[in-house]
């Protein structure tokens, strides 16, 4: 059966999974799925689900906050700042909605200090300008 290798990388490890039979994933476009000998290919792969078959034909799911996707000489790399990998599709789907809330706070937070910051420069601002009047 043809088959390709799978580099999965993040910021703290790599993992490479051989005897990959077809990988789905979904980048602006749309969904797309990549079998063996596939031309070569690079995207970005939006927040979500991508999944991967293995020669065994089990499913595998990857949580993704978005990667960069090449494929190229029966190689697809995977290059992202964290993974979560299961077979089990609803524990993974919890996972994976789990780290969104976490990020979308994180967000909302960053926005909250970004406003205060602003604030305090412009409050410095009209006092500099009123001490030059």
């Amino acid at each position: 059966m043809n088959q390709f290798v799978l580099n999965l990388l993040d910021a703290t490890h790599e993992q490479r999974i051989a005897g990959v039979t077809s990988f789905i994933g979904e980048d602006a476009s749309g969904c797309f799925g990549i079998l063996p000998h596939h031309a070569r290919f690079m995207t970005t792969l939006v927040f979500g689900l991508a999944r991967f078959r293995i020669i065994s034909g089990d499913w595998q799911y990857l949580a993704l906050p978005g990667a960069v996707v090449y494929f190229n000489n029966n190689e697809l790399t995977l290059s992202t700042r964290h993974f979560l990998m299961d077979t089990d599709f609803e524990r993974i789907s919890l996972l994976l909605e789990q780290q969104l809330i976490a990020e979308e706070e994180n967000l909302r937070v960053t926005r909250e200090s970004l406003h205060r910051m602003e604030q305090a420069i412009f409050k410095r601002l009209r006092t500099l300008k009123r001490k030059t009047i």
